[in-house]
């Protein structure tokens, strides 16, 4: 990736705009001035309910020292309950070092730009969702043009920083059309504030419903505007009652719990086993694989966003230890014609080198540390999890009560919302239920519509030997191998139409076979000829899956207010199921959602509803 900025005279400046990224005379005074000041957040913020929200939109992330000074603000005047939404615009993100040098001209901010770039690589095109302060400010990273990606926000905003480069040289940013997309994402009584005196910027302002006044200005530049929404703008719409009671304890249900009780919730998490991540997400290991379509498919988007939001959850909670996750590169390996070419497609879109590259075989090996018969392509950010650490880091909220339930259970409509039920005694009730149960998702009578498919997946558990130690890769094709793991390399999964959670001697040959093609130097390392399928370790489970590939998350349909779903997510659990879960606190909470409109329609599971 070419770097974006140019320094002059120790400030950093656009190579494509040729323009500053803010004021000669002082950014941070700038941006505190313009942005902060010119909207009144000391006092808004100050002013917020006890468990109020804030969501601030910006046209142009550039260095980020807009995001960093509302965060410090907020840190500083909201009430500790309160949280803070940031959406931000960037069709030219900038490279990680070239961030970090930016932000290090200002020592205030050190700690804020140190909690930024521990969760920073150079995001791909899509949305990204970031979190800071164990959930209480959430940053979501519009990477894109701005005038398409705005259109496709799921939100509204209470204060807006227009923050392009000059109207001069990026009039782009400062289009009428763009303003009144500004003003459809805003709620009623909404801000805006730039450093821009332009004309032409007034009158889109006014035209879009802003009314729009002069203020002095920061620096050499005697004025600048500040406006606000005159015409009636989206109400804010939460729920009174912020109770909940979330069905199972794998990754989807611990993830939407744990977004629930990061926004205030009271969150029953029911499993009826006794303890989390005993089925689908139980497995010693998980990779961070994202397997991509070159040609934008919404199963495609989902898994992009939601791998590099597993990712940066990831790097914030749990630590990088090679016991709870490690970040090994991931090779997906181009081992037949077809997959060369779809790998070739996917290379051709651009995408940052920290993200995914190809590498040839050479290269290939020795990333892996073995011999490969051919290359791929690398994502060299990725890695494996142990996926219970995760479910039990994110099921940690004291807002969170466990509770094990051994018998079937059943939902029953309440005045106050839902009854949940187990041999007819009720165990919780609540406004809002979520059902994360996998494979028992359609065992209740308001879910048996729904088409869910399931699949068994079988691994095998593979003592390491003195030359498997060498692998430092985890290898994808018809299947896949990790790193050991507390003397363990996992290998596999099969795939069928079965129900059984049995491990068999049958599936651990054939996940024996599926290693000998994948990388046969780690075969013979691990002297995979001389092994007895019959005596090695396996781990089954169920998958549940859709007809469309897609998970279901959201609201179940209009027949059933208050049930939400986050189920289906197949084998794609590690990277769908969290974000997922920001998505239902998202909807449930009014705020901006981790998604474009378009996806986080996709995935509603009224699609599946049959029509009256």
């Amino acid at each position: 990736m070419e770097p974006v900025l140019d320094w002059q005279d120790g400030q950093p400046v656009s190579r494509r705009f040729g323009d500053v990224y803010f004021s000669r005379a002082g950014g941070l005074e700038e941006a505190r001035h313009v942005f902060l000041a010119g909207n009144r957040l000391p006092e808004r913020f100050a002013a917020l309910a006890p468990d109020g929200a804030f969501v601030v939109g910006e046209t142009g992330f550039g260095t980020g020292l807009n995001f960093l000074c509302a965060w410090q603000l907020f840190q500083r005047s909201a009430p500790p309950g309160a949280r803070l939404h940031f959406v931000s615009t960037e069709l030219y993100p900038l490279r990680a070092e070239e961030l970090d040098a930016a932000l290090r001209l200002w020592p205030d901010l050190d700690a804020h730009r140190q909690g930024l770039m521990h969760q920073y690589r150079v995001p791909a095109p899509g949305w990204h969702r970031f979190a800071f302060d164990r959930g209480r400010v959430h940053l979501t990273l519009l990477v894109g043009d701005a005038r398409h990606t705005l259109q496709r926000l799921q939100g509204h905003a209470d204060a807006w920083f227009l923050d392009g480069f000059s109207p001069a040289k990026n009039p782009e940013l400062w289009e009428p059309a763009l303003l009144h997309t500004v003003a459809e994402h805003s709620r009623t009584g909404a801000t805006a504030a730039t450093y821009s005196c332009a004309a032409g910027v007034r009158r889109a302002l006014a035209a879009a419903g802003f009314q729009a006044w002069k203020a002095p200005g920061f620096g050499v530049k005697r004025e600048m505007l500040c406006a606000r929404l005159e015409r009636a703008g989206s109400p804010r719409r939460r729920p009174a009652q912020r109770r909940a009671v979330v069905i199972g304890g794998g990754l989807a249900g611990s993830a939407a719990a744990d977004s629930l009780a990061r926004r205030g919730w009271q969150t029953a998490l029911v499993e009826r086993h006794d303890r989390l991540a005993a089925e689908a997400s139980g497995n010693p290991q998980g990779v961070l694989y994202a397997r991509l379509s070159a040609h934008g498919t919404p199963l495609s988007r989902l898994v992009q966003d939601g791998y590099q939001y597993t990712l940066r959850l990831l790097r914030a909670r749990l630590p990088c230890d090679g016991e709870q996750w490690s970040d090994c590169p991931v090779l997906q390996l181009a081992f037949d014609a077809q997959e060369a070419r779809r790998q070739a497609a996917l290379g051709a879109l651009g995408f940052p080198d920290d993200m995914l590259r190809a590498a040839a075989a050479e290269e290939a090996s020795a990333l892996a540390g073995l011999a490969l018969a051919c290359g791929g392509l690398v994502f060299p950010g990725g890695g494996w999890v142990h996926p219970s650490a995760l479910c039990r880091e994110l099921a940690s909220h004291p807002g969170i009560a466990l509770c094990s339930r051994r018998k079937a259970l059943r939902l029953q409509r309440s005045a106050d919302g839902w009854r949940v039920l187990e041999a007819g005694t009720c165990i919780g009730e609540a406004p809002v239920v979520v059902v994360a149960a996998g494979v028992a998702s359609g065992g209740f009578e308001q879910t048996s519509h729904l088409p869910l498919r399931v699949n068994r997946g079988q691994i095998t558990l593979l003592p390491a030997t003195r030359a498997s130690a060498a692998l430092r890769a985890v290898l994808c094709g018809e299947s896949t191998v990790l790193p050991a793991r507390a003397g363990l390399h996992s290998t596999g999964a099969t795939f069928t139409r079965e129900a059984g959670t049995e491990a068999t001697a049958a599936d651990n040959a054939e996940n024996l076979a599926m290693l000998a093609r994948l990388s046969p130097a780690l075969y013979d390392a691990l002297d995979g000829a001389a092994l007895d399928s019959a005596r090695l370790a396996g781990r089954a489970g169920l998958r549940c899956g859709s007809p469309d590939y897609l998970p279901l998350v959201g609201p179940l349909d209009e027949s059933a207010p208050g049930l939400l779903l986050s189920t289906a997510h197949g084998s794609r659990g590690l990277i769908t199921a969290p974000l997922s879960g920001e998505a239902l606190a998202a909807w449930l909470e009014d705020e901006p959602a981790p998604l474009p409109a378009d996806l986080m329609q996709a995935l509603l599971p009224g699609r599946f509803t049959p029509r009256r």
